[in-house]
């Protein structure tokens, strides 16, 4: 640890702040909203009634929250999402964190917005299984959800578009800047131990993490094979069968980090540090197809540990989000 004390000169700290937030690294206060999808009180509350409303899925047993559960950091712990009769997805359930500020989504970027994105879940035959027209068709059948859409939307049909749309209003309420690390970029030196700031030093530098993890959000939205020899799953070649894109997903945020685990699109890493060496020192081996800036950083254990410390610095306090207990009738 001893070689690595010349960092926290105060020199070095109060440059490598105003860099920070020079490049964006400071969280708007303003949540974008789409100028078709304003936000009201009423549409967001019903969002939230249907986000945790099991009845949305074709046996009544799953809902958003199953995959997006608040108390696993909005994701669910498992290494591929689990719906409908217990079927089990390709992929890895990310966090809804802070995706108010997204401009794409799925790991696969498949989707352009959170309206879209709410949609398809709901409709996956591996996820909630329920077709967009027979959901409008039962919840049109519940006389207290016809309200709620009438309070939110004046009207009392249902209808696709208003499903989706009060759902993604709800989820651009899933905001949070509340870490130890946002408190330390906006002036609490004391917010972080020098283990934490030598971790954070790291990931500038030597690790050149922030080249994909930058910004408020800690992601650029790039898409890259990160060496994960998956050949299962290729991610956004599936779409575009372009080879660029052969076994790219989507660079994901890293708040949160800590409660996310396992990780990755496939899930197939059980913990931080194996997830930081990975990323530091090139993928797995061998391998044939790797992003090019995806490369062996040469990352010790020890370097690998202090960026670990850094990152549990990204765990924000749990928002104060009451989950319903009881729905419309």
């Amino acid at each position: 640890m001893k070689k690595y004390l010349f960092i926290l000169s105060q020199v070095i700290f109060i440059s490598s702040l105003e860099a920070l937030i020079i490049n964006g690294w400071i969280q708007p206060k303003n949540i974008p909203f789409p100028q078709d999808n304003p936000p009201t009180k009423e549409k967001i509350e019903l969002g939230k009634l249907l986000f945790f409303d099991t009845r949305l899925s074709a046996n009544n047993d799953i809902s958003c929250a199953s995959c997006h559960d608040p108390k696993k950091g909005w994701s669910d712990g498992l290494s591929q999402a689990v719906g409908d009769q217990n079927k089990v997805g390709r992929r890895n359930s990310p966090t809804l964190l802070n995706t108010a500020y997204l401009e794409k989504y799925f790991h696969d970027g498949r989707a352009d917005s959170l309206e879209e994105q709410a949609l398809g879940p709901i409709e996956a035959e591996v996820e909630m299984n329920m077709p967009i027209e027979k959901l409008v068709k039962k919840l049109n059948n519940i006389a207290g959800y016809k309200k709620l859409f009438a309070k939110a939307f004046g009207q009392e049909e249902i209808t696709k578009e208003n499903i989706v749309k009060a759902i993604a209003s709800f989820e651009r309420t899933i905001v949070n800047a509340d870490t130890r690390f946002y408190r330390y970029i906006t002036g609490d030196e004391q917010a972080l131990s020098q283990v934490e700031q030598i971790g954070f030093d790291i990931f500038l530098n030597e690790g050149r993490c922030n080249s994909c993890h930058n910004g408020f959000n800690f992601t650029n939205e790039s898409f890259n094979n990160v060496g994960l020899n998956d050949t299962k799953d290729l991610g956004v070649y599936e779409l575009n069968k372009q080879k660029l894109w052969y076994g790219t997903f989507k660079t994901p945020t890293l708040l949160d980090i800590e409660k996310t685990a396992p990780y990755f699109h496939d899930g197939s890493v059980a913990t931080l540090k194996e997830a930081v060496s990975l990323c530091g020192n090139g993928g797995r081996r061998p391998v044939t197809i790797r992003s090019p800036f995806f490369r062996d950083r040469e990352l010790s254990e020890e370097e690998v540990d202090f960026v670990v410390a850094f990152l549990k610095t990204l765990s924000t306090k749990e928002l104060n989000i009451t989950i319903p207990t009881s729905f419309p009738e």
